[in-house]
């Protein structure tokens, strides 16, 4: 199938925005808990009365400062609760919210609030103040800029009692869907960010299309998620936008090394995920099992597992299968669901592909993983698998209001509600990004099914073409490589080459656990190991099981081990854990070269 297109359920009207949802929610009850924050360690609700009243203070220090509709406001913070707050009260204001990643690079912060234009800035700490006087220099200093951590907020909501609500809601009300809500800046994995300029009509569909279709049983109202992918993410504000419309309780976790504590304490039903914390997740769980002399246990509940899952797409388990999975469920399904508060039944998953067998395994074990597919230019969405319609190791069918169509060199185009107007100041870009009819090029190549839905094959620019020219895509290796409990990063090379080659980095948690059953010294670093047989065995057992989702011809030949790890800090990663070929390929050309010397 070359196109398939599913019909919109929901039309926005023109005169909606993005704090419409919200303020009728508010008019129906206002004691309704709405989101939690930490308080002293505990975690506490907000009633979506006090959060509308926090917001639109600050929304009223905003105007009084001189922020007028359409202006841009940036912010840089940890994904925390002071993040959703000052984002409801730029779009009350009638402004424009320019997120930025607070990781980003001096030079990186210096063009998005240049080329955006922005007016105002909150922060969450000095770090970022000193970061910005490094990227603006004397700029700086005429830019409004607040800090969370300072409590510049109080300062800025008591500055605004004189605006009235007649003249705040004007504001809110005076923005269409036609108008811009955000401006969000591609991570730049291929260069200088670009700035997608998304509109009220946008997210509002992305919402009023998704849940009718059958969403909504994830969105439980009464529920509660767990945020902990940065609020930078457009993927990440559509999931906040859709909990707090749903009346799903929204809590914030601003490090990602506290999730595994943080998730036991807030017991969510849903959350959303990039595909290593789920490897990690089945990491831990395997480690923990083998640990304690189980490992026998969990490689039959694993298997167990994955059939149960296949079952159900294909007329359901049988009497034998039912009874083993209750039994396993008991003795180990329930204590992984335990480590996500055991509660947690659905999860999304974005950013790239969990792959096949981990994704019949959680959901074998009890936690559905329902993988989407979509980019900042359209609005994070374009395609979903969805509760009851799901199939495992696609990513879904296209959201109601769009269409997919694969050109004939296998590229993935997309029309319809949700993609974007086109990249702030940038003609040509936006041009380059649309086909002569209309559709956008994605970048991504993939396949429909016969039913419509989506399967990703890889980066059109990543595609590697080995000397004998076959092409291979880097992708498909890469994630069932990544699954192996002592692999973090790799990154599959071979591009004019005469085989396939890949660097390994290795998960430093798993080399501990490894070190102890080889009998190795807890002091002995990963640098004086990387030649050890016992090892490079470990990880050509990786190889060799990502080999088998290839051809001969497409399969790693070689690898090499490094004893650094690909990171955010280090660049060589995005924000959202997608790698920087690029960087990598540039930071590491010795050992590329070495695996074909």
């Amino acid at each position: 199938m070359r196109e398939f297109t599913v019909p919109r359920i929901y039309t926005v009207p023109d005169e909606r925005n993005v704090t419409h949802p919200i303020y009728e929610l508010l008019e129906q009850d206002p004691t309704q808990p709405a989101l939690a924050k930490l308080v002293d360690g505990n975690w506490c609700s907000v009633s979506l009365g006090d959060f509308i009243a926090e917001s639109r203070a600050l929304a009223k220090g905003l105007v009084a400062a001189g922020i007028e509709p359409g202006d841009r406001v940036a912010v840089m913070a940890r994904t925390r609760y002071e993040w959703t707050v000052v984002e409801t009260a730029i779009a009350t204001a009638g402004a424009v919210l320019v997120p930025i990643y607070e990781t980003s690079s001096a030079e990186q912060v210096w063009w998005i609030l240049t080329d955006s234009g922005a007016k105002g800035l909150v922060v969450e700490n000095d770090r970022h103040v000193a970061l910005v006087h490094e990227a603006l220099h004397d700029a700086a200093d005429t830019l409004m800029t607040w800090v969370i951590d300072n409590g510049d907020l109080d300062d800025l909501a008591g500055s605004g009692g004189h605006v009235t609500d007649d003249d705040l809601d004007g504001r809110r009300l005076g923005r269409t869907a036609a108008d811009l809500t955000m401006i969000i800046y591609t991570s730049g994995t291929t260069g200088r960010p670009k700035g997608c300029a998304l509109d009220n009509r946008g997210s509002l569909s992305y919402l009023g299309n998704l849940m009718p279709a059958g969403m909504d049983r994830a969105f439980a109202p009464g529920t509660s998620t767990l945020l902990f992918l940065p609020l930078a993410h457009s993927f990440a504000q559509v999931i906040a936008s859709g909990a707090l419309a749903q009346r799903v309780r929204l809590g914030h976790c601003p490090d990602m090394k506290q999730v595994g504590a943080e998730l036991p304490r807030f017991t969510p039903e849903l959350v959303l995920s990039v595909p290593r914390v789920f490897e990690k997740l089945y990491n831990t769980a395997k480690h923990k099992a083998q640990a304690e002399g189980k490992g026998r246990i969990f490689d039959h509940a694993e298997k167990v597992a994955i059939r149960y899952s296949e079952a159900l797409d294909s007329g359901g388990p049988g009497p034998v299968l039912r009874a083993d999975h209750a039994l396993l469920d008991k003795l180990v399904y329930t204590k992984i669901r335990d480590a996500v508060g055991g509660r947690l039944a659905w999860a999304i998953s974005g950013g790239a592909p969990l792959g096949a067998r981990l994704g019949h395994f959680f959901r074998g074990v009890g936690l559905t993983v329902l993988e989407g597919y979509g980019l900042t230019e359209t609005t994070a969405g374009g395609t979903a698998n969805l509760p009851g319609q799901q199939r495992v190791g696609s990513v879904g069918r296209p959201i109601p209001g769009m269409s997919i169509r694969i050109a004939d060199d296998g590229e993935i185009l997309m029309k319809g509600d949700l993609v974007f107007s086109g990249y702030w100041n940038n003609e040509d870009a936006t041009k380059e990004s649309f086909t002569s009819d209309g559709w956008f090029k994605t970048g991504d190549v993939g396949h429909l099914d016969d039913d419509g839905y989506l399967f990703i094959t890889g980066r059109k620019k990543e595609l590697i073409v080995t000397a004998a020219g076959k092409n291979v895509a880097p992708a498909v290796l890469e994630d069932r490589l990544r699954a192996h409990p002592l692999v973090s990063q790799c990154i599959v090379v071979g591009d004019s080459r005469p085989y396939i080659a890949a660097l390994v980095t290795i998960d430093l948690e798993s080399f501990d656990i490894w070190k102890t059953d080889n009998h190795i010294g807890a002091e002995v670093p990963l640098a004086d190991l990387l030649e050890d047989p016992r090892l490079l065995a470990a990880i050509q057992a990786g190889v060799d099981d990502a080999n088998k989702a290839v051809s001969q011809a497409e399969a790693i030949k070689r690898f090499r081990l490094l004893d650094v790890d690909f990171t955010e800090a280090g660049g060589e990663l995005t924000p959202t854990l997608k790698l920087k070929r690029n960087v990598v390929l540039k930071e590491h050309a010795g050992h590329v070269e070495a695996l074909y010397a």
